[in-house]
């Protein structure tokens, strides 16, 4: 049986010192055009899986094609990982994930098979 998507995360990745106004402004301009997008916390170093600084933009499956197609246009050269909410977390960061940008290396032994 497929798994159902129940939700999406976009990680937006930022450079502290370097890129943070990039990320800033993409931040501002997601949130002014995708109200019901949930912005998470600034991470100024790894968290979890990630590998630098970021943020997460969480949101429902009616969002993607909007969010994601924004993404694409707007990032401004930031690295975005866009993955799925399966309930299956280390596939759903590989095997169903999404990169705008760079593919950058995961700690995939914190996320559960």
């Amino acid at each position: 049986m497929a798994a159902t998507i129940t939700g999406w995360h976009a990680h937006v990745y930022y450079d502290p010192v370097t890129t943070r106004a990039a990320a800033e402004a993409l931040r501002a301009a997601i949130a002014a055009r995708f109200p019901a997008a949930v912005l998470g916390r600034w991470h100024d170093r790894p968290v979890g899986p990630h590998p630098g600084a970021m943020y997460q933009v969480a949101f429902a499956p009616d969002l993607l094609a909007g969010l994601l197609s924004f993404l694409v246009l707007h990032r401004a050269g930031l690295v975005v990982l866009v993955h799925p909410e399966t309930g299956h977390a280390r596939a759903d960061h590989t095997a169903h994930a999404l990169w705008l940008g760079a593919v950058l290396p995961l700690e995939l032994s914190v996320l559960p098979e």
